[in-house]
């Protein structure tokens, strides 16, 4: 039967986006397919890993109750789609995807059993990823009909363009934006003008846009 490497399984509150105060049970595969220059996640398969078969990984994911959904997080959990295609059935709890939305093809396969999708859009200027724009418009044309929203992680090199590029694939699929800025260990790596002035930026162009740190950081949990 088809495994997965698995960095880790853990219960915690959503740090993240609309979502932010949640419980969730939270299951990071290893192997990303971006290498974000901000990224602070060990999900190497090179270290320390766990492997499981999809009934293996389910019979521990429906043990657990009292939490809001299942949060399939990484690395990118879209390049173990084979593995999900056998998992996601087998579970009873509610799927959330935390994705770089780079995946489109992927995602289709494994569509019908995702409730949530918080995917990210990578800026250059914070990740120093090109071109991820063409990307992210096939992600989201692939994602309607499923909840979804966008987070976008800034620093102090964010552009006007940048901005503007969001705001127009936000219009296009009527998702929200979620601005998180940058974390460097607990702190945002730009000050609180800085980060209300870019989301005065964003408004302007577009309406369903929303600040939200990075919680859990700020309250010290994983």
């Amino acid at each position: 039967m088809n495994k997965v490497k698995i960095k880790e399984i853990f219960r915690s509150i959503q740090g993240e986006g609309p979502y932010v105060g949640y419980e969730q049970l939270f299951i990071r595969f290893c192997n990303c397919n971006l290498k974000c220059n901000y990224c602070d996640t060990e999900f190497s398969s090179s270290s320390d890993f766990s492997e499981y078969d999809p009934c293996e990984l389910a019979q521990i994911v429906n043990e657990y109750k009292y939490i809001h959904s299942v949060s399939l997080t990484g690395g990118e959990p879209l390049l173990s789609v084979d593995f999900l295609k056998d998992f996601l059935p087998r579970v009873n709890k509610k799927i959330y995807l935390e994705t770089n939305a780079t995946l489109a093809d992927k995602f289709l396969e494994v569509k019908p059993f995702i409730d949530i999708v918080s995917a990210d859009i990578k800026l250059e200027s914070a990740t120093g990823i090109k071109n991820s724009y063409k990307f992210h418009d096939k992600f989201f044309e692939s994602c309607k009909g499923v909840e979804t929203f966008a987070k976008i992680v800034f620093n102090s090199n964010i552009t006007d363009m940048e901005i503007k590029s969001c705001c127009e694939l936000g219009l296009k699929y009527d998702i929200e934006l979620i601005l998180q800025p940058e974390m460097i260990e607990e702190k945002m790596s730009v000050n609180s003008e800085f980060t209300s002035q870019i989301l005065e930026k964003f408004l302007e162009q577009y309406e369903k846009v929303r600040l939200i740190p990075q919680v859990h950081k700020f309250l010290d949990v994983r």
